[in-house]
């Protein structure tokens, strides 16, 4: 099939991080995958939740939100706390950042991830966690480079990107309107050791192959390493590749 803006079936959209685009923030990026846009911003607090307290380890959370003409027409402002859709894309960011992290060597602090949608195109949760990552690694340098923490203690990189079904074709980082159409549905985030932190997926209407799995989770694995490969020219750091 002919995708709407031209691309092959296995090709990202044009993707772009600007890190440090905040004053105050301890690490901030934006992130712009297509017409999608996020504003990523890392907080980073003495303390930990109770469950944590005397523990010597960190944590690390996230919240979302989308402003109001981030999409076609105006969505209200979620005013009395986040709805569940908002919550599972908060939960699913915190998942995969901490994933990245040694805890233990991050010391009793909390470091608040706050992604903020700008402009929605489809994909926002995955560009969030690619753009968040850019946003941690330079809130963690500020912490090295202070004294604050005698190296970094980051594992891994991660990032995320969308996959799905639309007319049978197994489609990579889908617009809005590839999403809404798509008879299958992904998100899949991975570390550059190329291991998996989460998939998520559904049918939307029927059922998918086991072979049709299998090439989602290869196109994926195809798209974000293209994504760590940006990740790492922004952060100046050298390249790794997924096979390696």
């Amino acid at each position: 099939m002919t995708r709407t803006d031209g691309r092959l079936h296995d090709q990202l959209r044009p993707t772009s991080i600007r890190p440090d685009v905040l004053m105050f923030a301890e690490g901030s990026a934006t992130i712009e995958t297509g017409q999608t846009q996020v504003l990523c911003a890392v907080s980073v607090e003495d303390g930990v939740p109770p469950f944590l307290r005397d523990s010597g380890q960190g944590w690390i959370t996230s919240e979302y939100s989308m402003l109001p003409r981030a999409t076609l027409t105006r969505t209200s402002r979620e005013r009395s706390g986040p709805k569940g859709r908002t919550q599972e894309i908060q939960r699913l960011i915190g998942r995969s950042l901490r994933a990245a992290v040694d805890l233990d060597k991050l010391g009793e602090r909390t470091i608040t991830i706050d992604c903020d949608v700008i402009q929605a195109d489809g994909g926002t949760r995955t560009a969030s966690i690619t753009g968040a990552y850019v946003a941690l690694h330079r809130a963690l340098s500020g912490l090295v480079d202070d004294n604050l923490l005698p190296d970094l203690p980051l594992k891994h990189a991660v990032a995320s990107t969308s996959v799905g079904v639309v007319d049978g074709e197994v489609l990579l980082d889908l617009n809005y309107e590839e999403d809404s159409q798509a008879e299958v549905d992904f998100n899949v985030v991975m570390t550059d050791l190329g291991e998996f932190v989460e998939v998520q997926g559904t049918a939307e209407d029927g059922s998918f192959s086991r072979e049709t799995l299998d090439e989602i989770l290869s196109i994926a694995s195809k798209g974000i390493e293209e994504l760590f490969e940006i990740q790492q020219r922004v952060l100046g750091l050298g390249t790794r590749s997924l096979s390696d």
